[in-house]
């Protein structure tokens, strides 16, 4: 499955290559559609937008918004951090159709979390794709659509968490005292990850402190350290062999490792600088590896689900499972106003800069 997913993301970067002709194409509407402008280099935008070592292939800001919507089918420095995610969201949906027709009929309550962990990976690609493609609008608009972005981050985060915890986790684990707290203590976590990254977007500009990491990465480390506990307990109790899932739970958690490199570290751009402005950029690379991040988790979930799916009530009982579900949007709600209020936070700041 993921040599499946890796050949059709590298088509897609060399695609990426080749988009030369694009911009003619979009040169070709009628005189009356807002086209967008060129791309222009790093010191003709505003610090805010400008990346570490990436020099060009920035699009000019205060455009009308149909240039940015445009902009998808344009050569820049966004283009593959957006379509990255844009076409992750059908793959993933395409192998969900595959095999859940397999099973013949599935749906009943116990599919529930495997269907909100699938919600929440959409509802991420969507804000994280409207993020890279609108940010470049004004200041406002970079503010308003990255704490969107956060927004769907942590509903990832508890996504994941509840396919984990119905799914992965073993006996020994729920009777710990991560099992016991682990629902409430993701959903905590996630809603922190939210007000972190949001706060460290308000609240400092650029050259950023130290402290701006600090914010964005200590509650989500925790989320995902937390989270996927009881992924590794099972890695470390029970026989690969046994469970071929388990080999799916070991690619997930690589990619989201070599993830928060590129996330973190500016590579390889740091060592080629203005080379990987329009392919080939550590972002790039983070979003490739979160799409295979998450469709080893449906692998994975998907197989445990079909193996275990009729113990899953006899096991949690109705009732846990309903509330967890309700806490899903409850958790998104209060993600949401934590970014309404980082918005309103942000235009006053702005107002009085």
């Amino acid at each position: 499955m993921s040599g499946v997913v890796l050949q059709r993301l590298t088509t897609l970067t060399l695609s990426v290559k080749h988009l030369g002709p694009i911009p003619n194409l979009l040169q070709r509407l009628p005189s009356s559609f807002p086209t967008p402008s060129p791309t222009v280099s790093a010191s003709q935008v505003p610090a805010l937008f400008r990346e570490p070592y990436i020099l060009t292939g920035y699009r000019p800001h205060h455009q009308n918004w149909y240039c940015y919507l445009l902009s998808l089918f344009q050569k820049h420095n966004e283009s593959l951090n957006v379509w990255s995610h844009l076409l992750a969201a059908p793959l993933l949906l395409l192998r969900w159709w595959s095999l859940f027709g397999a099973l013949g009929n599935p749906y009943d309550i116990s599919v529930l979390p495997l269907c909100l962990f699938i919600v929440s990976a959409l509802f991420c690609y969507a804000c994280s794709s409207a993020a890279h493609l609108f940010q470049s609008h004004s200041e406002q608009a970079h503010y308003y659509v990255f704490f969107m972005d956060y927004v769907g981050v942590a509903v990832y985060q508890y996504g994941c968490a509840l396919g984990h915890y119905f799914y992965t986790s073993a006996p020994g684990w729920r009777a710990s005292i991560f099992g016991r707290y682990f629902l409430p203590g993701t959903a905590f976590l996630g809603l922190m990850s939210s007000v972190g990254c949001c706060v460290a977007k308000a609240r400092y500009r650029k050259p950023y402190p130290k402290q701006r990491k600090i914010c964005q990465l200590i509650p989500t480390i925790l989320a995902y350290f937390l989270g996927i506990s009881p992924v590794v307990h099972r890695l470390l109790t029970t026989s690969w062999e046994e469970e071929p899932s388990m080999n799916m739970h070991v690619l997930q958690i690589l990619f989201f490792l070599c993830c928060s490199v590129f996330f973190s570290y500016p590579i390889p751009e740091y060592f080629f600088p203005g080379k990987c402005d329009i392919v080939g950029h550590g972002h790039q690379i983070f979003h490739i590896l979160l799409s295979l991040t998450t469709l080893c988790q449906l692998e994975a979930l998907f197989q445990e689900y079909a193996r275990n799916r009729a113990n899953v009530v006899d096991i949690f009982g109705e009732s846990q499972i309903w509330w967890a579900c309700v806490s899903f949007p409850v958790l998104t709600i209060a993600c949401l106003l934590v970014a309404f209020h980082s918005m309103k936070y942000t235009h006053n700041k702005l107002n009085r800069d």
